[in-house]
């Protein structure tokens, strides 16, 4: 039976960083946009998702950060999030069709009813953020609406999760994915705790189950290899032109040759994962006979001699008998002389 797996699903989540390379670059928040879809696809990405929100609905005015502020030194969510909410269902319209265009997924998070409507025609799947799993009208109305979701599940007990997905299911959506993620912005290496994907897997059989990932891109992308491995069918990681910038999600984002090198080694994976029957491969046939090791003649010998155990070694090739068989040989006579290091076959005894 095959255990090929398939590549995951990779979605980068260029979120509002767009925002902050424009200023950087001189362009326009939206051709910046624009130019990180360019990329996304050029990287071999299947997905990009962006964040549809306004800072009235999403955050209270005394909403306190919990961020990382030696990173990003807002302290209030509120005024964070009203630096990057100038798009409106106009923008995200002209950024699904060009992700149309160029060949790849189109996704924005609506952390709204608002944007949740307007981007029914625009998502093939709704992404839910886990600030939102709790929000239990807010899912329901989303469900309804009978699109695939995803929805990540940091910061929850599992007994919130179940809650969720029920309500999901209740309310009429049949394709729900899970993301494990931990809600913390720079997630550190030692909490990632990947081990979580098997967990959300067991429990949830029926899911597809992925992983959002916080944690800052290592050299090789061995965290994203991990969740991979562990049985991710879904990888998100946030998407950055400049991880050099302060703020925002730069400083814990991948940039396209990270998702670039995250692609080839899950590439790679799969390609080495093989099969679960143990057998020998084609490319395994002939170094098996020149490999192993036959009966062959310790002295020379006549015919009609018996074999004794002292008469034999086992030497390479393995085109002769094999040393499998050595007590059946051991006793029978030699139909013909022979010299020593002869390779017996079944015809010389």
């Amino acid at each position: 039976m095959s255990t090929n797996r398939k590549q995951p699903y990779v979605i980068a989540e260029a979120g509002v960083n767009f925002y902050d390379t424009a200023k950087k670059r001189g362009v326009s928040p939206l051709e910046e946009a624009l130019y990180y879809v360019e990329q996304a696809k050029q990287a071999g990405i299947h997905a990009i998702k962006f964040q549809s929100y306004k800072a009235e609905t999403i955050a209270a005015k005394n909403s306190p950060a919990y961020w990382d502020l030696s990173e990003e030194s807002t302290t209030s969510q509120y005024e964070l999030f009203k630096k990057f909410d100038s798009f409106g269902e106009k923008e995200y319209q002209q950024l699904c069709d060009y992700c149309h265009k160029l060949g790849i997924d189109f996704m924005s998070t609506p952390f709204d009813y608002a944007s949740a409507d307007y981007l029914y025609d625009m998502v093939d799947i709704y992404k839910i953020s886990s600030s939102d799993l709790s929000n239990l009208p807010f899912l329901r109305y989303i469900a309804k609406k009978q699109k695939p979701i995803i929805l990540s599940v940091g910061a929850s007990y599992l007994s919130e999760v179940e809650q969720a997905v029920r309500v999901m299911q209740e309310a009429g959506c049949s394709d729900i994915s899970l993301l494990h993620c931990v809600l913390s912005y720079p997630c550190k290496n030692e909490d990632a705790n990947l081990n979580i994907i098997k967990t959300l897997k067991e429990i949830f059989p029926n899911l597809k189950i992925g992983y959002s990932d916080h944690t800052k891109p290592d050299k090789n992308m061995a965290i994203l290899t991990t969740a991979y491995l562990l049985g991710a069918e879904i990888i998100e990681k946030h998407f950055t032109l400049d991880k050099t910038l302060p703020g925002n999600d730069h400083y814990h984002a991948g940039d396209p040759y990270d998702f670039a090198s995250a692609i080839h080694n899950f590439q790679l994976v799969q390609s080495v994962l093989g099969q679960s029957e143990k057998t020998v491969l084609p490319c395994e046939q002939v170094p098996r006979q020149e490999a192993r090791r036959s009966l062959v003649l310790a002295r020379d010998m006549k015919k009609d001699e018996m074999i004794r155990e002292q008469d034999l070694i086992s030497k390479r090739p393995g085109s002769g008998i094999s040393p499998v068989y050595q007590d059946i040989v051991i006793g029978r006579k030699l139909q013909k002389d022979c010299d020593k290091d002869t390779i017996l076959t079944w015809e010389l005894v």
